[in-house]
């Protein structure tokens, strides 16, 4: 996983709210066995007819979204079931920042696995997003500071504060995957095990 510092992008806005993950990726493309290529089949029943033709007027297929890397949602994204495919569709498809008011648990885990940040504001802040999304032309920037934890809107200047947990930061700061943050909390095992009484039962 690469270092996620600071990135400024497009926002792609898709006010909708309880987006599952059959939706972001149908069951009918799970079986295929390449873990890249997923962004051709990102919310293929939105984004497509029932011929294969694009609908055009679908946010994720207009030109003025093409370069999208910030996806801005509503609540409950990624509910459902357990389908980390539909992170590697919205990876594939270029997004590396996802902010919503909020998002299922275990999507969560899988966007932690892949990079994707997620970022999860209250609906008032998400709203006012929307509505800046809605009035600029050429679309809205966004700079997402991690470090500093500001969302800065590059065409008004305005900052929004988010939260994020410690250790996620710290994950992603990095570019840490599970076994690598393990690694960092391997001392603090060994003097666990170390001081760990013997008349109890092995812990592995």
């Amino acid at each position: 996983m690469e270092p996620f510092t600071i990135t400024t992008g497009l926002v792609a806005p898709l006010p909708r709210s309880n987006i599952d993950t059959d939706i972001i990726i149908p069951k009918e493309f799970l079986k295929r066995i390449e873990r890249n290529g997923f962004d051709q089949f990102l919310m293929y029943d939105w984004r497509f007819d029932n011929k294969g033709n694009k609908k055009e007027d679908f946010v994720l297929n207009r030109e003025e979204y093409a370069n999208s890397s910030i996806l801005l949602t509503k609540k409950n994204f990624g509910i459902g079931s357990s389908h980390e495919n539909a992170v590697w569709a919205l990876k594939d498809f270029g997004f590396k920042v996802i902010i919503a008011e909020s998002f299922a648990d275990i999507f969560k885990i899988n966007c932690s696995k892949n990079g994707i940040l997620l970022v999860e504001l209250n609906e008032r802040v998400v709203d006012y997003l929307f509505d800046a999304e809605s009035k600029v032309d050429g679309g809205l920037y966004l700079k997402i500071d991690l470090e500093k934890e500001i969302i800065t809107n590059e065409n008004s200047g305005s900052t929004i504060v988010f939260n994020i947990n410690p250790h996620l930061k710290t994950k992603f700061l990095n570019g840490w995957n599970d076994i690598d943050m393990t690694i960092q909390s391997l001392h603090q095992i060994e003097r666990y095990e170390r001081e760990r009484p013997s008349y109890l039962s092995p812990s592995i």
